[in-house]
C-alpha cells in the first residue's frame, strides 16, 4: 500500500531535510585507501565539525567548501611513529617539513622526553605541564609521546656512570607512572650511549611493568645495531616477555658493514618471538644512514660526568692516546660509529658546526674537514672538532644497506617512522644541513619504494603510515578513513609524489602533496600552507585528569 503523508507532515520532513548542516568540506572523486590495506575504491568524504561526517556519494549535498580529488589519492593523515620534533616545533609551530610530507600527528620522546626535568629550567617540568604548554601555544599536528628512560635516569641520578640504587630505582618507578597519568603513551629507550647503557635488562622490565600497568608500550632504540644486534634484539624480546608489554624497535636496521646482509637472521629472531604470543614489532625510515652525534665516537668511560667532564678527558694528551686506540680497535660489547662505517671517515656528513674554525664545513663530509688540517691526525682532528663545538655536532653516519632495509620494511609488523624533525626552509635550520628524512620519509616511501621499486603496494605503505602507528600506541579515532573519525587527511597524487631532500641539499620540501587536512582544518592548501595550528595533544590511556 503506497503510505500517504499530510501537508504538516510533508513540510516537517521537507524543513528538516533543508536544515541538515553542510559539510565544512567534502572531498570528492578521490580514490580512497582508507588505511586498513584493502584495495582503494572512487568515493567522497564529507567532514564536519572536524570529524568525518559521511563516506558515500555526496553529490548535490551542500557544503563550504569542495576539493575535486580526480586522479588523486586520499588517504588518512600519515602518523610518524619516531619523530624528535620536541624542541623543534616550540620554535616553528607550523610543522612544516613534516606537514608537507602528509604527517598529521607526530609521536615524540625518543630516550629523551620533554619531562620530567627539573623546575625552573622551562616552562614546563612534567609530561603533563609540557602537554599544556603545547596545547596552549599550539601547533600544526597532532602531538603525543612516550616518557624517554634516558630522561628518567637523569632527573634521578644525574650524568654520573654509576649503577642505579634500589631506592633510585623506586623512584623512577614512580616518576613513569606520573608520567604515564599525564598521558605518556609508554616507555622508550635509547640505549646506545651513556648513560641510558648503564641500565640493566632486569630494570627496563622493571620500568616497562610500570608503564604496561597504564597501557602503554615499550619503545626502544636498541643497545647496538652493529656487531651487537642479535643480542640486543633478544634483550627487547626479554624485556617485553619480561614485562608482558608490546614491544616496538625503532629503526630496525644492521648498521655495520661487516654485518649486512643479515636481516633475514634478524627477522627469524622477531618472527619467533611473534610466533610464541609476544607482541613485538618494528619501525623504519627508507634511508640507509643514519644521524647521532660525533661525540658517540668517544668510547663509553669517558662520558662519566656529562659533556664538561668528557671535553676535560679530550683535553689530556694522556687520555687522548688511550682514546684513540680505542677508538680505531674498538671494545667489547660498545658499538663503534668509526668502524661501522668501514673505518672511513668518508661515511660521515656534519650536519651542524658552529665555531669560527669548523662552520664552513657544514654540510661536508670529516672526511674533508680532517684532510683540510694539513696531515694533522685523524682522531686527533676529532677530538678538536668536539672541543671547538662544546662537545656536540650532530652527524650523518652511512653505515646499513638498502638490502636490508627493504626487507625489514615488507615485514607485516614494520611501520614507517622518520626519526626526524618538523623545521622549515625559511628559518634559523637553514643553518644546519639535517639528515634528508626531515622533509623525505613518507613520500619517499610511496614514490621510490611504492611507485618505482615495488617493495610494498601503495595499500601496504598507507597502512603503515596510518592505522599500524595508530593501533601500536593506542591512538583512538585517527589513523583510518572511517565516519566518526577525526579528519586527518592527505591527498597526494600517486604519479608524482616524491621528495626532493638529498644529503648535500636536505631543506626541499617534497612534491605531489596538494592537501593536507587535520582536525577538518585546512593545513596544505594547493601546496601552500595555510598557517593553520589545529593541532592536537593525543594523551595516553593512563591519563588522569587532575
Amino acid at each position: 500500500m503506497q503510505r500517504r503523508h499530510s501537508l504538516p507532515v510533508l513540510l516537517c520532513l521537507l524543513t528538516a531535510t533543508a536544515q541538515q548542516p553542510a559539510f565544512d568540506l567534502v572531498i570528492e572523486n578521490g580514490l580512497l585507501i582508507d588505511g586498513t590495506g584493502s584495495p582503494g575504491r572512487q568515493s567522497d568524504i564529507g567532514i564536519r565539525d572536524g570529524r568525518i561526517a559521511t563516506i558515500g556519494n555526496l553529490k548535490g549535498k551542500a557544503r563550504t567548501r569542495t576539493i575535486n580529488a580526480s586522479s588523486l589519492v586520499v588517504a588518512p593523515g600519515f602518523i610518524d611513529m619516531h619523530n624528535h620534533s620536541d624542541e623543534t616545533m616550540i620554535d616553528d609551530p607550523r610543522c612544516e617539513s613534516m606537514v608537507r610530507q602528509g604527517v598529521t600527528t607526530m609521536v615524540l620522546g625518543e630516550g629523551n622526553s620533554a619531562g620530567p626535568i627539573p623546575k625552573g629550567i622551562r616552562e614546563w617540568a612534567t609530561m603533563g605541564e609540557y602537554f599544556d604548554f603545547i596545547a596552549k601555544k599550539k601547533v600544526a599536528t597532532n602531538i603525543c609521546s612516550y616518557v624517554g628512560q634516558t630522561q628518567i635516569w637523569t632527573y634521578v641520578k644525574g650524568s654520573e656512570l654509576k649503577d642505579a640504587t634500589p631506592a633510585q630505582m623506586e623512584k623512577m618507578k614512580a616518576e613513569v607512572a606520573k608520567a604515564m597519568q599525564d598521558g605518556a603513551m609508554g616507555l622508550s629507550s635509547s640505549l646506545l650511549m651513556p648513560p641510558s647503557s648503564l641500565m640493566t635488562t632486569p630494570q627496563l622490565i622493571e620500568l616497562a611493568k610500570v608503564a604496561k600497568q597504564y597501557g602503554g608500550i615499550y619503545s626502544t632504540h636498541i643497545r647496538d645495531e652493529g656487531a651487537g644486534v642479535f643480542r640486543s634484539i633478544a634483550e627487547a624480546i626479554e624485556i617485553g616477555r619480561g614485562a608482558k608489554i608490546p614491544v616496538d624497535i625503532i629503526h630496525l636496521k644492521v648498521a655495520d658493514q661487516k654485518f649486512w646482509g643479515q636481516m633475514k637472521e634478524v627477522i627469524s629472531m622477531i618472527d619467533k618471538a611473534r610466533a610464541s604470543g609476544l607482541d613485538i614489532r618494528s619501525n623504519v625510515y627508507p634511508y640507509t644512514a643514519g644521524q647521532n652525534n660525533l661525540r658517540a665516537i668517544i668510547p663509553p668511560w669517558a662520558h662519566d660526568g656529562g659533556n664538561k667532564a668528557m671535553l676535560e678527558r679530550l683535553r689530556d694528551p694522556k687520555n687522548r692516546e688511550r682514546l684513540k686506540k680505542e677508538i680505531r680497535n674498538g671494545l667489547p660489547n660498545w658499538y663503534n660509529h668509526y668502524t661501522a662505517t668501514g673505518g672511513g671517515w668518508d661515511g660521515m656528513l656534519l650536519v651542524s658546526l658552529k665555531s669560527e674554525r669548523f662552520k664552513a664545513f657544514t654540510g661536508k663530509r670529516m672526511s674533508e674537514l680532517i684532510r683540510a688540517q694539513n696531515g694533522q691526525d685523524d682522531v686527533e682532528v676529532l677530538f678538536d672538532v668536539l672541543l671547538a663545538e662544546d662537545g656536540s655536532v650532530a652527524c650523518v653516519y652511512f653505515h646499513h644497506s638498502e638490502a636490508d632495509m627493504t626487507y625489514a620494511m615488507r615485514q607485516p609488523y614494520t611501520s614507517i617512522g622518520s626519526d626526524g624533525a618538523a623545521i622549515a626552509n625559511d628559518g634559523p635550520a637553514l643553518a644546519m644541513n639535517p639528515h634528508p628524512r626531515w622533509y623525505g620519509t613518507f613520500p619517499r616511501v610511496l614514490g621510490r619504494y611504492v611507485r618505482e621499486q615495488k617493495v610494498i603496494t601503495l595499500e601496504e605503505a598507507i597502512k603503515k603510515m596510518t592505522s599500524m602507528n595508530a593501533a601500536k600506541i593506542g591512538i583512538k579515532e585517527r589513523g583510518l578513513l572511517k565516519e566518526g573519525y577525526w579528519a586527518d587527511i592527505t591527498v597526494f597524487d600517486p604519479k608524482t609524489v616524491a621528495d626532493r631532500a638529498t644529503f648535500e641539499k636536505p631543506h626541499q620540501y617534497p612534491v605531489g602533496i596538494p592537501y593536507v587536512i587535520i582536525n577538518g582544518q585546512m593545513v596544505i592548501d594547493g601546496d601552500k600552507h595555510t598557517g593553520a595550528v589545529p593541532g592536537q595533544v593525543l594523551r595516553g590511556p593512563g591519563y588522569r585528569l587532575k
